[in-house]
């Protein structure tokens, strides 16, 4: 068995916090000794090092699976926004001059990909919050202390992150089209949507996990994500398009990760594929989520170094 077997079989065997005392004393040296008959097995650093990322998203994952409540909001918050905020914005496009700047007949099909970048927002910037946690359990510890990259931790928790964030997409999805919205681009373009959801829920979940690596209440992070997310939704265009902005509200928009994300989405579900447009937001998606995921990596390994 690999060390990362021994350190996932003991958490699902024995809960949160007694089933991580392996992590430390005689554990991490018996753990030590399966990382090197590992690391005979498998010589490549970087499957080793993507053996310890997959071993910390798993455990996130079970996570997740294991809080029922957290699973019924999935469903019920975008459920709340579209019938009931879509429906109210809905006497947009009966003026033939909102519904040009719109570029839709149906404000929830305009509405729809704001919903879905949204709900991957709020999941990526609370994904610090599993360090306080953790920290505060002592888990955090005994994970440092295990033969696992550092870096491995936040990596795993952004994969996580991303992961719960494409299915909160698909059930969006689902509903957006039992409410009567129609998707253009099919099943191609809607496997792209979730890649650029994807990409923008661990790029958030990378600025989270950077200033969870530092700030140590669980108070504080809250308010300092807080005071992320609501000028991010608020200063994009996942609500109201661009051209109904003032000028400087524009140019702020432009210049935000959560306009690039919703713009290609926008466009496949609306136009369909229209490569011209979903390219340049699906790399720059690409980009943010590289960058963030360097910076998380660094500042974990220093912060906790």
């Amino acid at each position: 068995m690999s060390c990362h077997g021994e350190i996932h079989g003991g958490e699902t065997n024995t809960g949160a916090e007694t089933g991580t005392k392996g992590y430390g004393g005689a554990g991490a040296a018996r753990a030590s000794g399966l990382r090197r008959q590992h690391h005979q097995h498998h010589p490549s650093l970087l499957m080793l090092r993507l053996s310890d990322v997959y071993w910390v998203c798993w455990r996130e994952i079970k996570r997740f699976v294991g809080q029922k409540v957290r699973i019924l909001m999935t469903v019920v918050q975008p459920l709340i926004w579209l019938l009931f905020v879509g429906n109210t914005m809905s006497g947009l496009t009966s003026n033939p001059f909102a519904a040009r700047i719109l570029g839709v007949n149906n404000y929830l099909a305009f509405m729809t990909p704001g919903i879905m970048i949204m709900t991957a927002l709020f999941g990526g910037i609370f994904g610090g919050m599993s360090i306080v946690w953790d920290r505060r359990l002592g888990l955090l510890n005994k994970m440092l202390a295990a033969p696992i990259s550092r870096a491995a931790i936040p990596l795993g928790k952004m994969l996580a992150a991303g992961l719960q964030s494409m299915l909160q997409v698909t059930i969006i999805t689902a509903i957006a089209m039992i409410l009567g919205v129609r998707f253009a681009c099919g099943v191609p373009g809607f496997l792209l949507i979730l890649v650029i959801v994807f990409l923008f829920s661990c790029g958030l979940s990378g600025i989270s996990l950077s200033f969870a690596a530092v700030i140590k209440s669980h108070e504080t992070l809250m308010a300092t994500v807080n005071f992320l997310t609501m000028p991010m939704m608020f200063t994009s265009n996942a609500m109201f398009p661009t051209e109904a902005m003032p000028t400087w509200l524009r140019t702020i928009a432009r210049w935000n990760p959560l306009s690039y994300a919703v713009g290609p989405i926008r466009t496949l579900t609306t136009r369909g594929l229209v490569w011209g447009q979903v390219v340049p937001g699906l790399v720059a998606m690409f980009a943010f989520a590289l960058a963030m995921s360097a910076i998380a990596a660094r500042q974990f390994e220093r912060s906790t170094g």
